[in-house]
C-alpha cells in the first residue's frame, strides 16, 4: 500500500513538473477563485437555512401554543374521541405537520397522528413512549423546540405541555415540515454553487490543455531550440505551423539559427585557415616548439622538437604528459619548473619564463637551450598553458668550447715566443758587452725563431679567416708538379735535420689541373709540415700524384694527389675533428706544438677547389691524406663540388712501398 501511494504521488510529482510557470500560476488563481466563490455561496446558503429554521421554530412555537390551548380541556375531560376527531381535522388541513403525539404525565403516548396507540399496539404490539428533552422538566410551562433530521429531511420537534385547570396532563409533540420553498431555493443554491464549481475547473482543465497545444508546445520547442543553439548546434530549426505573435517568433528564431550557421561555417574556415598558417609557421622556425596545457599534456609540436627529443610520431606524443617522453636529462631538469609555471604561482625569478642549458648525451650528444614561457588569456590572470621553445646549441657550444681552446693555445703559443724573445733581448741590451760574439749571435737567432713562430700564428690565423669569408679566388690552369716540387725544396733542411727521408711518386706527363697556384701551395706545405712534425728519425714523408681511371674508358679527369707519412698516426676516434678549428691531437707524453689550424685551412682549400679531403691512418703506422683536383680542360665551366665515389678508396696506404728518394736538387 505504501509503495503505491510513493507511486501515485511520484505520477503527480512528474505530471505537476510538467506544467509551465504560466499554468502552475493559472491554475493557483483559478483554485483561489473558485474556493472563494464555493465559500461565499456556502456561506450565502447557511444563512438561509438558519433564517429557514428559526421561522419553523416560531412557526412550530406558535402552533403548538393554539394547539395545546384548545386540546388541552379535551384530555382534560379524557374526550378521545372528540381529540382525535379535532386532531385529524386539524392535520389534514396543514401540510406543515409531519406528525402530532398525545403523552400522558408519564410520557406514555395514547394517541398520535399519523397513527394511534391502539393501531401500534394491533400492528406491532409494542407500546411507544415520548422520550422528552433532558431540561423539559424545568420548564413545563413554555414549550420546547428542537429539530433533528430525518431521510426524509430535516424535522422541527415542538414539545407543548397540556395545562388544564392548573393541572399538567401531559405533552403534545407536533413535527413541522421545513419551508419547502427555502427548501428548494437552498438546494438551488447548492447545485448552482456545484455547478459553478465544477465549471470553472472543466475551464480550467481545457485552458490548461489549449495551453499545452497552442502555446506550451511551441514554447517547448523554442526552449530546446535555444539549448541547442547554446550547445553549438547551429542547424537547430523549429517547424510549427503557428501565426500571430508564437509564428512571428519561431520565424526569428529559425532566421537566427541560419545566421548563426553561416557565421559558424565562415567562423570555421577562417579559423581553419588560421591554424593551418600557424601550424605552418611552427613547423618552419627553427627552433624547436611545443605547447602544454595546464596538465602537461602536449598540444601542439613542430618537427624541429621531435627530432631534437628522437620522436619518431609526433601523433604517439600528442594529448600524453611531455614529461614521460623528454630525456631523462631534460625530464629531470624541468619536472618542478613545469609545474610551478603551471600552477600559477612560479617563484619570482620564473615570473617571466625561465631559461635552461641542458647536455642531451643519447641517442646524439646535444646541448639545448629550452625557454619556458607561459601562455595567459586575454585578461592576462589565468595560465592556459605553457610555450617550450628548444634551441640546438650544439654548434654554438661547440664553438664556444673551440673558441677557449683557441685563445688557450694562441694565449700558450703567444706567451712563450714572446717570453723568449723579451728575456734574450733584455739580455742583450743589460749584458750585451759582457756576451761573447757567439753568445749574442744565439741569442739573436733565438729571437728571430720565436718571431718567425709568432708570425707563422698570426698568419694562420688570417689565412683561415680569409678562406672562411666569401672571398672568390681566381681559378686556372696548374701545373700540379711545380707546387710539389716546391714543397719538397722548401721542408728538405727541416727533414734533414730531422733524419726523416723525403719521397715522390709523381706520374710524369699530368695534365694542369683546375686550381689556384698559391692555395695548392699552401696545402702541400701544411700537409707536408705536419707529416715531419709527427714522423720519429729514420721515418718516411712521400708526396703522390697521378691520373684516376675511370671505368667507362672516359678520358681521365681527376689527379689524385696523397702526402703519406710513417709517423705515429691518428686514433680513430679523433680523426673525425681532426679538420675542425683549433683541434690539436694530444698524445700520451705531450702536446705537441701548434695552432690546431693548419688542417682545418687544408680543408677550407681543397672546398675552395670544390672537392673534400680525406685521411687513411693508422696508429704507429703512419697517415695518408689524399684529395683530388679536376683536370683543366679548355673552355669547360668550373665543376661543382667532387665527391669521387667510384675511385675514393684506391689502395691508399701508409708509405710502405717503395718509392724515389728526393734528390738533393729536388
Amino acid at each position: 500500500m505504501l509503495k503505491l501511494l510513493y507511486r501515485i504521488k511520484a505520477i503527480i510529482d512528474r505530471w505537476w513538473s510538467e506544467f509551465t510557470l504560466q499554468t502552475r500560476l493559472m491554475a493557483a488563481a483559478t483554485l483561489v477563485v473558485s474556493l472563494i466563490m464555493s465559500g461565499l455561496t456556502f456561506w450565502a446558503v447557511n444563512t438561509i437555512q438558519q433564517d429557514a429554521r428559526l421561522n419553523d421554530t416560531r412557526f412550530g412555537r406558535d402552533l403548538g401554543l393554539l394547539l395545546a390551548a384548545n386540546v388541552a380541556p379535551l384530555v382534560g375531560e379524557n374526550n378521545r374521541t372528540e381529540l382525535a376527531r379535532f386532531s385529524h381535522r386539524f392535520y389534514s388541513s396543514t401540510s406543515s405537520v409531519r406528525y402530532m403525539l398525545y403523552a400522558d404525565e408519564d410520557g406514555n403516548i395514547f394517541f398520535g397522528i399519523p397513527f394511534s396507540e391502539s393501531e401500534v399496539q394491533n400492528s406491532l404490539t409494542i407500546r411507544r413512549r415520548m422520550q422528552l428533552p433532558e431540561n423539559y422538566a424545568a420548564n413545563l410551562d413554555a414549550p420546547m423546540v428542537r429539530q433533528h433530521l430525518t431521510p426524509a429531511g430535516e424535522v422541527t420537534d415542538v414539545f407543548v405541555p397540556l395545562n388544564h385547570d392548573g393541572k399538567y396532563l401531559g405533552v403534545l409533540a407536533i413535527g413541522i415540515n421545513p419551508n419547502p420553498t427555502v427548501v428548494n431555493s437552498s438546494h438551488l443554491t447548492r447545485d448552482v454553487t456545484i455547478a459553478v464549481f465544477v465549471s470553472i475547473w472543466v475551464m480550467v482543465i481545457l485552458g490548461a490543455v489549449f495551453n499545452a497545444l497552442t502555446i506550451t508546445k511551441p514554447i517547448k520547442e523554442l526552449l530546446v531550440g535555444v539549448k541547442n543553439i547554446a550547445a553549438g548546434n547551429f542547424k537547430q530549426r523549429v517547424d510549427l505551423p503557428l501565426g500571430g505573435e508564437l509564428g512571428e517568433l519561431i520565424l526569428s528564431f529559425n532566421e537566427m539559427a541560419e545566421r548563426l550557421e553561416r557565421y559558424e561555417e565562415q567562423n570555421i574556415e577562417e579559423l581553419t585557415a588560421e591554424k593551418a598558417k600557424l601550424e605552418t609557421l611552427v613547423s618552419t622556425i627553427a627552433d624547436g616548439a611545443v605547447l602544454l596545457d595546464t596538465n602537461m599534456q602536449v598540444i601542439l609540436t613542430n618537427p624541429t622538437a621531435e627530432r631534437i627529443f628522437s620522436w619518431e610520431d609526433a601523433q604517439d606524443v600528442l594529448g600524453q604528459n611531455v614529461l614521460y617522453h623528454l630525456p631523462n636529462a631534460v625530464s629531470a631538469e624541468l619536472t618542478r619548473p613545469l609545474y610551478q609555471l603551471a600552477s600559477g604561482q612560479p617563484p619570482a625569478e620564473m615570473r617571466d619564463g625561465a631559461e635552461f642549458r641542458i647536455t642531451i648525451p643519447e641517442p646524439i650528444n646535444r646541448t639545448v637551450r629550452i625557454l619556458l614561457t607561459t601562455v595567459l588569456d586575454q585578461y592576462r590572470e589565468a595560465v592556459k598553458g605553457i610555450a617550450i621553445t628548444v634551441q640546438d646549441i650544439t654548434r654554438e657550444a661547440e664553438l664556444n668550447e673551440a673558441k677557449s681552446q683557441f685563445i688557450s693555445n694562441v694565449s700558450h703559443e703567444l706567451r712563450t715566443p714572446l717570453f723568449n724573445i723579451k728575456s734574450f733581448i733584455e739580455t742583450l741590451h743589460e749584458y750585451g758587452d759582457d756576451l761573447s760574439e757567439v753568445e749574442r749571435r744565439e741569442f739573436l737567432d733565438t729571437a728571430n725563431r720565436e718571431t718567425d713562430r709568432l708570425t707563422r700564428l698570426v698568419n694562420d690565423v688570417l689565412d683561415l679567416s680569409r678562406l672562411e669569408s666569401n672571398k672568390r679566388y681566381s681559378m686556372e690552369p696548374v701545373e700540379i708538379v711545380q707546387p710539389i716540387e716546391q714543397t719538397l725544396r722548401t721542408h728538405r733542411l727541416n727533414a734533414k735535420d730531422k733524419g726523416i727521408e723525403l719521397c715522390q711518386d709523381i706520374e710524369p706527363d699530368l695534365p694542369p689541373v683546375f686550381g689556384n697556384y698559391d692555395l695548392l701551395l699552401q696545402v702541400f706545405s701544411n700537409l707536408m709540415g705536419n707529416g715531419l712534425k709527427f714522423t720519429p728519425a729514420g721515418g718516411k714523408v712521400m708526396i703522390r700524384a697521378y691520373l684516376l681511371q675511370s671505368k667507362d674508358e672516359q678520358p681521365p679527369s681527376h689527379v689524385r694527389v696523397e702526402i703519406c707519412d710513417t709517423g705515429i698516426g691518428i686514433d680513430p676516434e679523433d680523426q673525425e675533428a681532426i679538420f675542425d678549428r683549433f683541434f690539436r691531437v694530444e698524445n700520451r707524453v705531450h702536446t705537441l706544438e701548434g695552432t690546431g689550424l693548419g688542417l682545418s685551412i687544408v680543408r677550407n682549400i681543397i672546398e675552395k677547389h670544390h672537392s673534400r679531403v680525406y685521411l687513411v691512418s693508422e696508429v704507429g703506422m703512419g697517415t695518408t691524406f689524399w684529395f683530388d683536383l679536376a683536370v683543366f680542360k679548355e673552355g669547360a665551366a668550373l665543376p661543382h663540388e667532387l665527391t669521387p665515389t667510384e675511385h675514393r678508396i684506391k689502395e691508399v696506404k701508409t708509405v710502405s712501398i717503395a718509392a724515389s728518394p728526393v734528390s738533393s736538387d729536388a
